[in-house]
């Protein structure tokens, strides 16, 4: 029996326990097909070609000897934020860097479970904003359609996923930089809670707001690889009751109240949300109400919470400029944000960070009355190519604020939220909306995303820019 390339996750790891696929094949076709891609997507900075293949290897040794781990010879991809031993971690920024020495938590734990990291993917600047281009790599494409970016800052997972390269995917969502692209190219984004998947060797990044996170086409792909790459390092500050997140997507939800908050958070700029994409959310709204849930219109008591949300960012890139080999190199729009970042890391960073217990108190509250919000995930659909890329610092804010209003109050919060595909509007772009509840949710807004997906069916729609079995370029 040949392996299916477009199999998920969970189907993979299936087909290698069976024995009806050696790690060593699958390896190979993944390496052919993001070969075939690269071309047209752009999807990967490194490729670990040989690296992988030994990896594959020695995963069908333990096979053959009958070992079983979650995910033993399943090829997956991590961003390139992520430290992985032997190579370079270069965060979307230009210039030669050393490779790294050890694994990353994350990395390690996927590789404890048995996976073959294939590749690490594109991403823009230290992860900054909602698409994925810049002179170190050029463009990453949105497989739905070429001329627009399948957003950031984990675009180049998003688009390797989606388009069938690797079966699952680790990205990182500071501001939404998992659930926007997962939205732009109609995937499942997983955003846990702060300190489900280890950030270490650090401890927080970017003070506190960038949690790492899953990307995959199935509610059941995106939960296994968050249940592969859940836990902790020893020294890591945040460390959440352990969740079965498998299991949660295996389970009704039971009827919930949800709360439809279609109004942008408080920012500072104007934000207006597209009728395409609202009418898209109402429709999973209505769908949510059909399945029996109770659906009310109510927006979360935000406040000014965008006020903590800008000190914690620009401290965090000031920490990551400062450590950086080429600061020469920078974005200009980098090395302005830094400054600012440098500016505000006394009193307003205290004053930011202390305010978080607030907000847990005030939105907490909200969900005695919700179980879960369900709030589009971003503003509009994907952005053409280059679009945001020759723009000023306030103007690519201005963008990004206009696109992207939806996502970051949820990484002030530390808590869970979950892309799930609403659908596509003009030129066949998709877009998505989020699940959101409060600390450890998880399970509850993985059993929800699973209830939808059984009757939407979305992950049977596939990219014109497929790399599969029936592909020609794989």
């Amino acid at each position: 029996m040949t392996h299916d390339r477009s199999a998920g996750l969970v189907e993979t790891a299936r087909a290698l326990a069976d024995g009806t696929v050696t790690a060593r094949a699958l390896v190979e076709r993944t390496l052919a097909r993001i070969e075939a891609g690269q071309g047209s997507l752009n999807a990967f900075r490194i490729v670990r070609a040989e690296a992988a293949l030994a990896e594959a290897d020695a995963a069908d040794k333990e096979l053959a000897a009958g070992v079983r781990k979650p995910l033993l010879g399943v090829p997956v991809a991590v961003k390139d934020d992520m430290d992985v031993a032997g190579e370079p971690t270069a965060f979307g920024c230009q210039g030669e860097f050393p490779p790294v020495a050890e694994d990353g938590e994350a990395v390690r734990r996927l590789r404890a479970a048995g996976a073959v990291v294939v590749g690490k993917t594109n991403t823009c600047e230290f992860g900054q904003w909602p698409f994925t281009e810049g002179p170190a790599f050029g463009a990453t494409r949105n497989p739905w359609n070429a001329d627009h970016t399948p957003g950031g800052s984990s675009g180049g997972s998003a688009a390797a996923v989606a388009a069938g390269l690797v079966p699952a995917a680790l990205g990182s969502d500071g501001a939404g930089s998992v659930r926007i692209p997962a939205s732009w190219t109609h995937l499942i984004g997983i955003k846990p809670q702060r300190g489900r998947i280890s950030t270490w060797p650090r401890g927080e990044s970017f003070q506190g707001i960038t949690v790492n996170g899953t990307l995959a086409r199935t509610v059941a792909d995106a939960a296994l690889l968050l249940d592969a790459a859940s836990g902790n390092h020893a020294l890591d500050p945040h460390r959440p009751p352990s969740v079965d997140a498998s299991g949660a997507a295996r389970r009704d939800p039971g009827r919930l109240r949800i709360a439809l908050a279609l109004k942008p958070p408080f920012t500072a700029l104007p934000a207006r949300l597209d009728p395409q994409v609202r009418a898209k959310v109402v429709q999973l709204a209505e769908r949510l109400a059909a399945l029996g849930h109770t659906v009310e219109e109510a927006d979360p008591p935000y406040g000014q919470i965008g006020l903590t949300f800008i000190p914690r960012a620009t401290v965090g890139l000031a920490e990551r400029v400062g450590e950086a080999p080429f600061p020469a190199l920078l974005d200009r729009r980098t090395r302005d944000a830094a400054r600012l970042g440098r500016l505000l890391g006394g009193a307003p960073l205290r004053a930011a960070r202390r305010a978080e217990a607030v907000l847990h108190r005030r939105i907490g509250a909200f969900f005695t009355s919700y179980d879960v919000v369900l709030a589009p995930t971003t503003a509009a659909p994907p952005p053409r190519i280059g679009s945001m890329l020759p723009l000023g610092g306030f103007a690519t804010d201005r963008a990004m604020i206009a696109a992207c209003p939806y996502a970051w109050p949820w990484n002030v919060l530390g808590w869970p939220g979950v892309n799930v595909p609403a659908g596509f509007v003009d030129g066949g772009l998709p877009v998505g909306a989020q699940l959101l509840g409060p600390a450890n949710s998880e399970p509850l807004l993985i059993s929800l995303a699973a209830q939808l997906e059984a009757e939407l069916r979305w992950h049977e729609a596939w990219p014109p820019l497929r790399l599969d079995a029936d592909s020609p370029a794989a």
